[in-house]
Order: C-alpha cells, then sequence, then structure tokens
C-alpha cells in the first residue's frame, strides 16, 4: 500500500513527429508541489494527462490509488479531483455562483440544496461571497481567476491540479492567492504548475522542473538554489561573460555563469538553480544534436 497520491511511471505523450513527454517518472504526497518548465516543457500536457484529460501513449499513471485507463475508476478519480486549467472556458454571462454551480453539476453533486451550499462554501473560501451574482464579464481577472479555483475545490477534492493560476494577477493579488494555496495545501495534494519561481519558493516544499518533455530535477527547493552554489556572484559592471545578469535595487550586478578569479560570490536563490540548470540541460542537448 502505497501513501502516494499519485504516481506516474516511464510517461510518454507524442504529437505527431513531436515527443511531449519522454519517459516522466515522479510520485506526489501531501503538500504544494511545484512544477516548474519553460513554455513547450510539456508541463500542460502532464497535467492533463493526471487530470484524465488526456491518454498517454505510454507508461501508467495511478492517481488516488485509481487507474485512469479504466472506465469507472477514471470517473472515481474524478469526483475526488480539483482541476484549474489555464483556459477555465467561463461563459461570459454565468455569475460567478452559475459558473461553481455547473462545475458542481458536472462533478455529480444531484442534491440541489447541498451543491448550493458547497458552492457557497467555495466562493466564501476564496472571498467572493459578495460577488457571487456579478457576472463573470464584470470581474477583474484576479476575481476571474478566484471563481476558477473555486470551481477547482467543489467537493473537496483530495488532489488539486492549478495550471498557471497566477498568470496575469498583479502583486497584491498574487499574496493572495499564495495565501489561498498555501492553506488549500494543508492536508492535501496540490500540484502548481507556474512560470513563477518565486511563487515556488514561497509555497512548495518540493520542485519538479520539466524541460523538453524530461524531468531535470525533483527535490526541494533548497536543492534546486544549490545547483547555482558558487555559480552567483555580484559586481559592480554587468559581467560580459554571465549567462545572465541585472542590476539589482541597491545597484550592483547580479550574475550567473562561470565567476572570473577573486568574484564576489553570494548565495544563490531558486531562480539562480532554475536559469543554470536549463542552460546546462540546454547545452548538453546542442552538444549531442552537434555530435
Amino acid at each position: 500500500m502505497t501513501d502516494h497520491t499519485v504516481e506516474v511511471r516511464e510517461l510518454g505523450v507524442r504529437y505527431r513527429r513531436s515527443v511531449a513527454l519522454d519517459s516522466v517518472s515522479f510520485s506526489l504526497r501531501t503538500g504544494v508541489t511545484g512544477l516548474l518548465g519553460p513554455n513547450g516543457a510539456g508541463k500542460t500536457t502532464l497535467l492533463r494527462a493526471l487530470a484524465t484529460a488526456l491518454v498517454p501513449d505510454t507508461g501508467e499513471i495511478r492517481v488516488l490509488g485509481q487507474d485512469p485507463r479504466d472506465p469507472g475508476q477514471r470517473t472515481e478519480i474524478r469526483r475526488r479531483l480539483g482541476f484549474l486549467p489555464q483556459d477555465p472556458g467561463f461563459h461570459p454571462n454565468f455569475t460567478a455562483f452559475e459558473f461553481v454551480d455547473y462545475v458542481a453539476i458536472l462533478k455529480e453533486m444531484t442534491h440541489r440544496g447541498r451543491r448550493h451550499d458547497e458552492v457557497r462554501r467555495v466562493l466564501d473560501a476564496v472571498g467572493l461571497s459578495e460577488h457571487r451574482g456579478k457576472r463573470i464579464r464584470m470581474l477583474s481577472g484576479g476575481m476571474k481567476q478566484r471563481v476558477a479555483l473555486a470551481a477547482a475545490l467543489a467537493g473537496e477534492p483530495e488532489l488539486l491540479i492549478l495550471d498557471e493560476p497566477t498568470v496575469g494577477l498583479d502583486p497584491e493579488q498574487r499574496l493572495r492567492f499564495r495565501e489561498l494555496i498555501a492553506d488549500i495545501g494543508e492536508g492535501r495534494t496540490v500540484l502548481l504548475s507556474t512560470h513563477q519561481t518565486e511563487d515556488v519558493a514561497a509555497l512548495c516544499r518540493r520542485v519538479v522542473v520539466l524541460d523538453h518533455g524530461v524531468v531535470k530535477f525533483d527535490g526541494d527547493p533548497v536543492g534546486l538554489s544549490a545547483v547555482a552554489q558558487g555559480r552567483v556572484w555580484s559586481s559592480a559592471e554587468r559581467d560580459p561573460q554571465a549567462l545572465a545578469g541585472w542590476r539589482t535595487g541597491q545597484g550592483t550586478f547580479h550574475n550567473i555563469g562561470s565567476p572570473p578569479p577573486g568574484a564576489a560570490i553570494v548565495d544563490p536563490a531558486l531562480e539562480d538553480g532554475y536559469l543554470l540548470l536549463l542552460d546546462d540541460t540546454g547545452r548538453r542537448a546542442g552538444q549531442g544534436a552537434a555530435a
């Protein structure tokens, strides 16, 4: 008996001649796990497979102890799963209440009274009690994201899958969203796909980095930061040999790459480790292609 909420083994997905996922393996337990990767890395394909919206070509998935290839078990997964896709598919004339209620119906909550109690509960949980009667087209971007999250939370799912939930949010909205996700991650499994390394550093006990359909890192945020240990330095001017560098708020330059002799080495952040991991991977892939 495993205590994993999700188990993925040698997962493979192809789109014609393109490989979206290549022998991906990992597992998820309770808590918030971040999924990082550049555009085209295969993140959305992976999330769709875990949410039973896509059938992989090869490999195995177990979600909440169920096999999504079996129709009966797939239905059971969907009852216990919350999924927030990049595009929630809002109907602009729906109110916030009507949209969440519609999703609750799809989750087979058939008793009208209990279902409406649940819709009110999740809208309250995301801070939208006073706006539940507003049409979605009248809501701000941050409020729309909260409506989508409320829909994903309907039925108290054991597994919550979030695809880029903070895209387009302003700093205050992102902070409030982080607070919500942190609370949600207590006692259940959350997989958070994002481009925002600061969200991962703030929220996640674990991070998986996906690039070109392959898992390049699977560990904790401290371990990802350590990828850049000894390879981040501060200077008065941008070092032309640095792989990346930018002026900080203190007026000095933050450089990452191979430091010159005598460089003022500084402690790396998670973002530094992530950038170096992708750069090292890209260079090795390029060298392999050239050979």
